[in-house]
């Protein structure tokens, strides 16, 4: 897909951060857009952007833990406009918690979303992307999905099964030469609100020596990195190339050569550093 121009664009959790981002950009260029997010007045703020680029434009309430309500999206979708040629799942939550005890409703919160929401928008949209012709998925895992990091394993797993459901449909696609391809993008620190409106474990909050507030602020400054707008213009450029894999941020970049170079050896290193964080060095 090389260029966007008439092209229908499906994207999930668009009431803010990246998928505002995306939106924008890709209204721009002159796609038709169906957005979603479970933030009904973000969503909104979010439609009224993109309308006043003069970009037709649906919007859903959408939970993309609840399969059936993703599918009836998917179907409406198409209905509406006649077509959908990418679709780029991108709703997600983050929770900070200890592996040993964290709670299995929150772990069950976070896979739902961050895992099953994208296994649910490739399924019940992928009909839809190979009947027009040129499709494209585009599943957001993170730079956790490539390297583990203390406090996230929750977060970790959610990421890392996003890569692996997302590397396996991409060759099975190659394998079947399907009208449609799929990217798996890997952002380093973007400043959204992910941090702000993240779950965090009380017990972790007491070993950190923190109050939440304190924790969130700390954790939203570790993100400020690269902005929505700039994570957008490079994922947009990924899929240009039909990149496999598209790195977002030089935080994600720096990571992923250190998990190439050391292998399994990158682990002593991050809890060396989680202790000097710890110390507030």
């Amino acid at each position: 897909m090389k260029a966007f121009r008439g092209k229908v664009a499906a994207i999930t959790g668009a009431g803010s951060g990246i998928g505002r981002a995306l939106a924008l950009q890709l209204a721009g260029e002159g796609a038709r857009l169906a957005l979603s997010d479970i933030d009904s007045e973000g969503l909104a703020h979010t439609a009224r952007e993109v309308q006043a680029l003069g970009a037709a434009c649906t919007t859903a309430t959408l939970d993309v833990s609840r399969r059936d309500a993703v599918f009836a999206w998917a179907g409406a979708c198409q209905a509406a406009h006649g077509q959908v040629n990418l679709v780029i799942n991108n709703a997600g939550v983050a929770l900070a918690a200890a592996a040993a005890s964290v709670r299995i409703e929150d772990f069950q919160w976070i896979m739902g979303i961050n895992f099953w929401g994208v296994v649910h928008g490739t399924q019940a949209f992928l009909p839809h992307l190979q009947a027009s012709g040129d499709g494209h998925i585009v599943n957001i895992s993170s730079i956790a999905g490539i390297v583990a990091m203390p406090t996230q394993a929750a977060y970790n797993a959610s990421k890392f099964a996003v890569r692996g459901y997302t590397e396996a449909l991409r060759m099975e696609l190659d394998l079947a030469g399907a009208p449609v391809s799929v990217s798996c993008v890997h952002p380093g620190g973007i400043s959204t609100r992910i941090a702000k409106s993240m779950r965090v474990d009380e017990g972790l909050l007491r070993k950190a020596g923190l109050d939440d507030e304190s924790f969130r602020e700390r954790s939203d400054r570790l993100l400020q990195v690269t902005t929505p707008a700039q994570a957008a213009q490079r994922i947009l450029a990924g899929v240009r190339r039909n990149a496999r894999r598209i790195l977002v941020g030089p935080d994600a970049h720096a990571l992923q050569v250190m998990e190439r170079v050391l292998g399994a050896n990158y682990q002593p290193l991050l809890v060396r550093r989680w202790r000097q964080m710890a110390a507030g060095r």
